[in-house]
């Protein structure tokens, strides 16, 4: 499994972003795939999943309300879209994947950074 994550950049507080992960190889359809991020100088963190093979989104508290998760079934592609952002969501951004909701850690691919500025 691959996943390329894109869409990162330098934002005004505020502001929105999208980012996209596109996936190859087989992935299972009981697996989640979705974002952690990384902030510097802090430990890395959940962000959002879904499930491959449909079924409900997943979000820590901070993001709620603000970040929505979806897949293109037909690109094998995932999407982050990202609003609202606060100088808090700074942080680099992986697509990653793994076997339970909140515990993305089978494959990660390499990150994209996301710099928002206040």
């Amino acid at each position: 499994v691959q996943l390329q994550a894109s869409g990162g950049g330098l934002v005004q507080s505020g502001g929105s972003l999208r980012l996209s992960c596109a996936t190859s190889g087989r992935i299972f359809s009981s697996t989640f795939v979705g974002w952690t991020r990384q902030a510097p100088g802090k430990e890395p963190e959940f962000v959002a999943s879904l499930k491959w093979g449909g079924g409900g989104t997943y979000y820590t508290d901070s993001v709620k309300g603000r970040f929505a998760i979806s897949r293109d079934y037909g690109k094998n592609t995932v999407y982050l879209q990202m609003n609202n952002l606060n100088a808090e969501d700074t942080g680099v951004y992986y697509c990653a994947a793994g076997i339970h909701t909140r515990g993305l850690n089978k494959y990660r691919g390499q990150g994209t950074q996301v710099t928002v500025s206040s």
